[in-house]
């Protein structure tokens, strides 16, 4: 049996893409309240084997099947959060956040159970997740890992939306917003991820709101967990956050975040995306659109050094 090997958690800025596949060294549990639902959630995150890809389990629910499988084809809402859902009927809400840190950290494999239907919020950003995995660690596997890769140009115009997917031999983010509100304005932020620039400028993002849409939400049954210990909270010029912003630009860092997210349920990237007054609706339709297409992608594995020296072996004996 080959053996997994438990890995530091470190890496360095512009590392090449991950050439196998990860998993957790051990489980990561954390609780607090969903930011929607205003229910108490305990999540825990759990190992799994190569292949298995990541995978939300509704412990709560055990007259069916409780199991839900992330792919593109498992969203079914993106208003205000990332919605995934099995052929049952279960749903896990605000996967987003947590989406993102996997993302960053280059996890592939995993079992994330939850007790209630959304994750918990924590502090509104990924940070308190991304702290998770870095104290429990890596486990490469053996598998080769599997990437998207975009092999041509994809657009798609949402309203005032504006979203394109274009090759690139690393994931690239060029995200772009414009908020009526001079408190936030018109931000950019260019974006190439891995661990250390995950850590530095994206990962403590929180999620943020303005005054007039927060009567609007709980009125849908939405934000009912939501508070300044969870979001940003914009009022015209106004942060109302006693402690202010953890960035000049947070807003347009965190928008960065989810979009890391939305992508990632698609599975590891090689590709360009950029973004303008983007949310989730566009990020899912636009990624929608480019799966739908089989000329503007193919899966692609990374040689491995094992495999680098047998091609080298073999064509040394030719």
């Amino acid at each position: 049996m080959t053996q997994m090997t438990p890995v530091p958690y470190q890496n360095k800025s512009k590392v090449n893409p991950v050439k196998r596949q990860s998993t957790l060294n051990a489980p990561a549990v954390c609780a607090g309240v969903a930011l929607h639902s205003g229910q108490h959630v305990r999540l825990v995150m759990k190992p799994a084997p190569a292949g298995t890809g990541v995978v939300f389990v509704r412990t709560d629910i055990t007259d069916r099947d409780n199991r839900i499988f992330v792919r593109t084809d498992a969203v079914t809402k993106v208003h205000n959060c990332t919605t995934i859902s099995n052929a049952a009927g279960v749903t896990a809400a605000t996967i987003e956040h947590l989406m993102a840190a996997l993302c960053a950290s280059g996890i592939d494999n995993v079992r994330v159970e939850i007790d209630g239907p959304e994750l918990p919020a924590l502090d509104g950003s990924a940070e308190p997740f991304f702290q998770l995995i870095e104290q429990v660690g890596l486990v490469v596997q053996p598998a080769q890992r599997r990437y998207v890769k975009a092999l041509r140009a994809v657009e798609l115009s949402l309203g005032d939306s504006f979203g394109r997917i274009e090759p690139s031999d690393r994931l690239k983010l060029d995200v772009t917003i414009d908020f009526e509100d001079a408190a936030i304005g018109r931000q950019s932020l260019y974006f190439e991820p891995d661990v250390r620039s995950f850590r530095d400028r994206l990962a403590s993002a929180r999620t943020f709101a303005r005054v007039h849409e927060v009567d609007a939400l709980l009125k849908a049954g939405l934000s009912k967990g939501g508070s300044l210990d969870n979001a940003v909270i914009v009022d015209g010029d106004k942060v109302l956050n006693p402690g202010g912003l953890r960035y000049a630009d947070e807003f347009v860092r965190h928008k960065a975040l989810d979009l890391m997210g939305d992508l990632y349920v698609a599975g590891p990237l090689l590709a360009k995306v950029t973004t303008e007054r983007g949310g989730h609706a566009l990020n899912h339709a636009l990624l929608t659109k480019f799966m739908a297409d089989p000329e503007a992608w193919t899966f692609e594995t990374l040689p491995t050094p094992e495999a680098l020296l047998h091609e080298a072996q073999t064509l040394a004996r030719a």
